[in-house]
């Protein structure tokens, strides 16, 4: 059994963002030399968060709009005496600081249309992930 970990950077450019990282899952799966396992992206942030679905720039908008609605910014949250992003920490929980992705044959488990993405809620900032590809 193998364990590989990398940590990596990711700078966002705007305060709502969402980022394509998939291409850098990959190099750390190749980079590893794990055949078959699992491949794990942390993000040890509270406002930013990781999720899987299709590259489209509709869809990352609707996206947008959905979570702006759901969790509009400045709408009276107790964390904004402290710190005026509550609305970001919130709609990182919606979100999740994590994905395992099956890894087989050298490649992930993502389907036809599928991508990894780093939602940033907080930016411009500059985002470390934590990647782990475990397995033989």
């Amino acid at each position: 059994m193998k364990v590989y970990s990398k940590s990596i950077r990711v700078k966002t450019s705007s305060s709502v963002e969402f980022v394509n990282i998939t291409d850098k899952v990959v190099e750390a799966i190749r980079e590893s030399g794990v055949k078959d396992g699992l491949v794990n992206i942390f993000v040890p942030h509270t406002t930013v968060g990781l999720y899987i679905n299709e590259d489209e720039s509709g869809l990352k908008r609707d996206i947008d709009t959905v979570l702006s609605k759901l969790v509009p910014q400045g709408a009276g949250y107790m964390h904004d005496r402290v710190d005026y992003n509550a609305h970001a920490h919130i709609r990182s929980t919606i979100i999740s600081p994590s994905i395992t992705i099956p890894l087989n044959g050298h490649r992930l488990g993502l389907g036809t249309w599928q991508s990894i993405f780093l939602a940033e809620f907080d930016g411009p900032r500059e985002r470390r992930l934590i990647i782990q590809v475990i397995g033989v």
